[in-house]
């Protein structure tokens, strides 16, 4: 690309332009870069071996694979899951075969986003790994576990990549200063401004960036060009943390928050709500889920939570947001305080064993519903002992379990809340029975 002057001008993204061109210039990873750690070990090795980087977006997989490559002078060749598909995957075998076969050279194949690949593309390109045409370098945002089929996973090792702190973050922004600075010696960045862009960028470097770019550009009606934290703030609005919709933080901030509100822990459970919420889930996800809390950790401890937990549902269906969050956040405070008990979840769970393995025990005739002459006639409800005629309206001694079953006790209450007195009367009862 040529500007107006015709000065040749790279239009690439300042991500892309920035991109190390050594370990010494990569910034974080040090569990696996750091002196005596996996990677490094094989880098200095030379021992080149098929991989999946996993980690959060902008942590630097894209370069670290092309890092690899270099360091062990293999030949490199990227593709992108989201724009590629098997005939490339051949394209670069045969590649790959034919600098083996001229130069003897190793070619590394990276596939961005692997885990947009279905299980039948991963295996087209098993047989070039398996026999070393290929050396494989994965990049995905999503667990391999789930989205790697376990032929590839049994051939490539799994390296976890972390999000940047904010010191490596700083640490980036500052390199790409030193280049903007080659071109504009007076442009002046405030410490302040960009501890606001490393911190908006949420372990991401790409995200730092790019917000840095677009400061340079504002700072440019400034003389001389600066960086000050007005412009930061304005560059750092509107970015969300990281949370990909049904992606793993996904599940694991939901599960964060379910166990806190278990651990009766109300400012933890806050926290990952409003995580949850800053990063843009859908509040009547939430709330359901608190619904859930409600019964499988609270149960007949405290009833009142369900009726909470049905009334932040409502209320938020009226108010919408952001004035209906609130109801659900004073629901999860309510359960996180609450006493807790899993007793009818473990009850049910328990029950329910019984009722899929026993098979269709029969319903004793005491118990039947007899509307009919003929239903009586045939025994229908004979014997049945209506629990209101009995003292403190309780049948002692009837059997109320299938035909031949004898009976259980799935429901053990714990000592905690209201279930304490549920507990008392039901040992009253079993008393009486003696």
């Amino acid at each position: 690309m040529v500007n107006a002057v015709g000065t040749q001008v790279d239009a690439r993204p300042l991500a892309d332009r920035m991109r190390p061109q050594n370990l010494d210039d990569y910034a974080g990873q040090a569990h696996l870069l750091g002196p005596g750690k996996p990677l490094r070990r094989m880098l200095e090795g030379r021992h080149l071996h098929s991989m999946v980087l996993w980690g959060p977006p902008g942590t630097g997989k894209t370069t670290l694979a092309r890092l690899i490559a270099s360091s062990c002078d293999a030949d490199f060749i990227a593709l992108s899951a989201v724009m590629s598909g098997v005939k490339d995957i051949r394209a670069a075998a045969e590649r790959a075969q034919a600098s083996r076969d001229q130069n003897g050279r190793r070619t590394v194949l990276f596939l961005d986003e692997v885990h947009r690949f279905n299980k039948s593309q991963q295996d087209a390109f098993l047989p070039w790994v398996e026999d070393g045409t290929l050396v494989f370098i994965g990049a995905t945002t999503e667990n391999p576990s789930f989205e790697l089929n376990n032929a590839l996973l049994s051939r490539a090792r799994v390296y976890v990549l972390r999000a940047l702190s904010e010191v490596e973050l700083r640490q980036v922004l500052d390199r790409a200063l030193d280049g903007f600075r080659a071109q504009t010696p007076a442009l002046v960045a405030d410490d302040d401004a960009l501890a606001v862009i490393a911190r908006a960028a949420d372990g991401d470097a790409r995200r730092a960036l790019n917000m840095l770019e677009l400061a340079v550009d504002l700072s440019a009606d400034t003389a001389p060009p600066r960086i000050d934290p007005k412009i930061a703030a304005e560059v750092a609005s509107g970015g969300l943390r990281r949370f990909d919709k049904q992606g793993e933080a996904f599940y694991d901030q939901i599960s964060a928050l379910h166990k806190s509100v278990r651990g009766s822990d109300p400012d933890a459970a806050l926290y990952w709500l409003c995580r949850m919420l800053d990063g843009g889930c859908e509040p009547r996800y939430i709330a359901r889920r608190v619904l859930r809390m409600a019964s499988e950790d609270i149960g007949n401890a405290d009833p009142r939570c369900l009726t909470m937990a049905l009334e932040a549902c409502e209320v938020y269906e009226r108010l919408g947001s952001p004035e209906g969050e609130l109801a659900i956040a004073q629901a999860v405070v309510f359960l996180a305080c609450a006493a807790k008990s899993n007793a009818v979840y473990t009850a049910f769970g328990a029950a329910m064993e019984d009722a899929t393995s026993l098979g269709s025990l029969e319903v004793p005739k005491h118990l039947r519903n007899a509307p009919t002459r003929l239903m009586k006639a045939l025994g229908y409800g004979k014997g049945y002992r209506y629990a209101h005629d009995e003292p403190d309206g309780f049948a002692a001694g009837e059997h109320y379990f299938a035909e031949g079953m004898e009976p259980r006790r799935y429901y053990q209450p714990a000592p905690r809340g209201l279930e304490i007195k549920i507990a008392e009367a039901l040992e009253k009862r079993r008393k009486s029975e003696s």
